[in-house]
């Protein structure tokens, strides 16, 4: 028997929770095939058979145990002759179903069949007449139309729909580490920050013009699409550069200034919100941006991101846009100084040069901790997004 135990995932986690059992009790298994998902307080990680053979299942799903505890056993002596102990699939003969022919008894001519269609009325409770009992025209024509529900029926059938879908049951379900961990920092940010929202919008044509010239060349030569998210994460870390008290975070009674971003890009994933990392996204291009946010988020969804991959952002973005949200006041994730929340596009009218037109239009909220960062500071920085957005040119030139 080889041991399964629970290896250390990082240096503050002293206990995980069984999230799943991707294998099942008695299954057969290969050297390193994931066999069990395990969730910290910060992240979701795969166990993998250090053995191929027989799996026993020591710990039920759903259980919390600490670092280094035996979770399972695979029986090597098992697995030579799994092959053999699986018998050959013996193959039945299928049984085809009766073709109905139009020589059936109560089968409908075509005109008949119509007839007792828009009559409501079953075909195998009509007597035909013609040759082999079948269903002429005429026999359609006589057969009487399904009854009308009385109000009595009605009344009757209105209790049994309401009686099923209404209903009072409970569920329980315990709190995972991930979601506890992330309960707990979001009230931190809100019971230890002296958070402000300030707000904007911005005029998505000049991006949304350059992604419709430029997205085929662009994908055929980077093998990504060209989204939003590298033009919010470019604009916003050359505004960083501008307003450093924004990529800043106070540390006891210092502040640390940061002369790179790193910048924390939140992913929704069935376990729930997590935050992976860009590093020096202030180095990169867009199309860099954008093959590692594809990399990120789906590890992020796969559960296969590392702690290191979600530690020590400098600044966050978040996009609330994709489940159609227009507006929010999105949460500090501690210990940054500020978020920006992206929202969805809508054609709104607005007035240019004195005339309304139609622009499709996106809010923009930025929260920030009043601590750190100013009024003034705030208002620029989200003023600086806002104008690098509308002309892509100044953040491509660094103006």
């Amino acid at each position: 028997m080889v041991d399964v135990k629970i290896p250390t995932v990082g240096e503050s986690i002293s206990e995980v929770t069984i999230a799943s059992w991707l294998k099942k009790d008695g299954d057969i298994v290969k050297l390193d095939e994931a066999i069990c998902s395990i969730e910290s307080d910060k992240a979701t990680l795969e166990i993998s058979a250090p053995k191929a053979g027989k799996l026993k299942i020591l710990i039920k799903e759903g259980e919390t145990v600490a670092i280094g505890t035996k979770v399972a056993e695979v029986d090597e002596t098992a697995s030579a002759g799994a092959a053999a102990a699986v018998p050959a699939a013996v193959s039945k003969p299928v049984e085809s179903a009766p073709i109905q022919t139009s020589t059936d008894k109560n089968f409908p001519s075509p005109a008949a069949s119509k007839i007792l269609s828009e009559k409501g009325v079953d075909a195998s409770g009509v007597q035909g007449s013609g040759k082999d009992g079948r269903i002429t025209k005429a026999d359609a024509m006589s057969a009487s139309s399904a009854p009308t529900p009385v109000a009595s029926d009605l009344k009757s059938l209105a209790h049994q729909t309401m009686a099923a879908s209404f209903s009072r049951e409970v569920r329980r379900e315990k709190m995972s580490g991930l979601r506890k961990t992330i309960a707990s920092r979001l009230v931190t940010a809100k019971n230890t920050t002296a958070m402000l929202t300030t707000f904007n919008e911005v005029d998505m044509s000049a991006v949304m013009e350059i992604r419709k010239k430029y997205k085929d060349a662009f994908k055929e030569k980077h093998g990504v699409g060209l989204g939003f998210m590298s033009f919010f994460t470019k604009a916003c870390t050359t505004a960083l550069k501008q307003f450093p008290a924004v990529n800043g975070m106070i540390d006891g009674t210092e502040i640390v200034y940061h002369n790179y971003a790193d910048v924390g890009v939140a992913v929704s994933t069935p376990r729930g919100l997590v935050v992976p990392v860009i590093r020096n996204a202030e180095s990169m291009s867009l199309a860099q941006i954008e093959l590692r946010i594809i990399e990120l988020a789906t590890r992020a969804r796969d559960g296969k991101l590392t702690i290191d991959e979600m530690q020590n952002g400098t600044f966050t973005i978040t996009n609330g846009g994709t489940f159609g949200s227009m507006l929010s006041t999105p949460i500090i994730n501690i210990p940054q100084s500020a978020i920006l929340g992206m929202h969805n596009i809508v054609d709104r009218p607005v007035a240019v040069n004195g005339q309304v037109v139609i622009r499709p239009i996106m809010y923009l909220a930025l929260s920030y901790d009043h601590r750190i960062i100013d009024g003034r500071e705030s208002v620029s920085f989200l003023k600086a997004v806002k104008e690098m957005l509308e002309d892509p040119s100044r953040m491509l030139l660094d103006l």
